[in-house]
């Protein structure tokens, strides 16, 4: 079996750095792409970096990569991999994949080539003569076919690590947990300051801050695919959740608030903070923006409000910015942070933001508008 790996952590786009720095605090090197922070690393990773990277979308093992025009040299390149490295005798392998800018572009002859191959190969690794039985651990394989370099890569996390597992209910528009956990990062917001979400929706924002304040892993309530496999001992997976738990600060005190213009929002998230094992460390108020008034100096807000294109009218949405900006010029000391596609935020806001950088909620094309507080004594 290996006894080193290497991982790729996938990203959403503008958030390969955020993701790769995360990397790097647990102790990897990292090469950073397009969608990709790649890094060599011991198997241990694996349930490290599932537990604790918050602004990741997956992380996947890299099990080969080579240049392919043809079935042909597709199909010898997967053989050639040594998958009895990672996939067990009756482990399952569905192949998934995709293709650009590739000379094999029929994702579904490479699809079936893969899965030939590699049952090709472990047939002849574990002598079995007829079909692999595959009714044990899961490993999902994906072929992508870039400029005609084949990337091989099993899934080690199952569900998206957005899923944290405390998502009781949500809104319309739901923000992702691993987009929230990276607005807060892209701050200079500490566990003793004061944080303010007034848009907080299903409580995405206030959650994650808590999270992160108490240095709690994201991933600690969750299963993993990779929990099953036979190449990751389970002694693996014991130390890494008990770091998580000796890390975490649990009597960290926090003053974190999130606000919503709608009480049933406000209800379903109390529901998801409880959820969250959060307990009464976030406070929740139905509330509109024009009645915000931040009681204390040097705090944050960071917010993802209406944009104008799926829940509010473009009149409404003018309105909250107008009486976000209004509020805020009374609170000098505070830094906002607001994600937002309405590119006329800064004008009805009534300022310029300190800085700007381009983010994507989803598929929809943000600005994550950066006003920094002047700090008081």
């Amino acid at each position: 079996m290996a006894q080193h790996v290497t991982l790729i952590a996938t990203a959403a786009m503008g958030l390969e750095s955020v993701v790769a720095n995360e990397v790097k605090n647990l102790g990897y090197e990292t090469s950073v792409s397009n969608g990709k922070v790649r890094f060599d690393a011991p198997v241990s990773a694996i349930p490290r970096c599932n537990l604790w990277l918050r602004t990741a979308d997956r992380v996947k093992l890299l099990a080969g990569e080579f240049k392919a025009t043809t079935f042909d040299e597709l199909f010898e390149g997967v053989k050639a991999i040594p998958w009895e490295n990672f996939i067990s005798e009756d482990g399952q392998f569905p192949v998934t994949g995709k293709s650009h800018k590739s000379t094999l572009y029929s994702v579904p002859d490479c699809q079936a080539i893969v899965k030939k191959a590699i049952a090709e190969r472990l047939k002849w690794k574990y002598g079995v003569a007829s079909r692999m039985a595959e009714t044990g651990a899961l490993y999902k394989v994906e072929i992508a076919l870039h400029k005609d370099i084949a990337t091989l890569t099993i899934d080690t996390s199952g569900d998206g690590l957005h899923k944290r597992g405390y998502r009781t209910g949500q809104g319309e528009a739901p923000l992702k947990e691993t987009l929230a956990a990276a607005l807060i990062l892209l701050t200079n917001w500490k566990p003793d300051h004061p944080l303010i979400d007034p848009f907080c929706g299903s409580g995405t924002i206030p959650i994650e801050a808590a999270l992160i304040g108490q240095n709690i892993a994201p991933g600690f309530n969750r299963n993993f695919a990779s929990e099953d496999w036979g190449l990751i001992r389970h002694a693996y997976w014991e130390s890494a959740f008990e770091e998580a738990e000796n890390l975490a600060k649990y009597d960290q005190k926090l003053d974190i608030q999130g606000a919503d213009i709608d009480h049933n929002m406000i209800s379903i998230a109390m529901n998801n903070s409880q959820e969250a094992g959060l307990g009464d460390l976030i406070s929740w108020k139905q509330m509109q923006v024009k009645d915000l008034f931040p009681r204390k100096k040097n705090g944050y807000i960071i917010g993802n409000p209406p944009y104008g294109e799926r829940i509010s009218t473009r009149d409404r949405v003018i309105e909250m910015y107008q009486d976000l900006g209004n509020v805020m010029k009374q609170h000098p000391s505070w830094s906002v942070y607001i994600i937002t596609a309405f590119e006329a935020f800064e004008q009805y806001y009534g300022q310029k933001a300190t800085k700007k950088r381009k983010l994507f909620n989803g598929f929809i094309r943000t600005d994550y508008y950066q006003y920094f507080g002047k700090w008081e004594k």
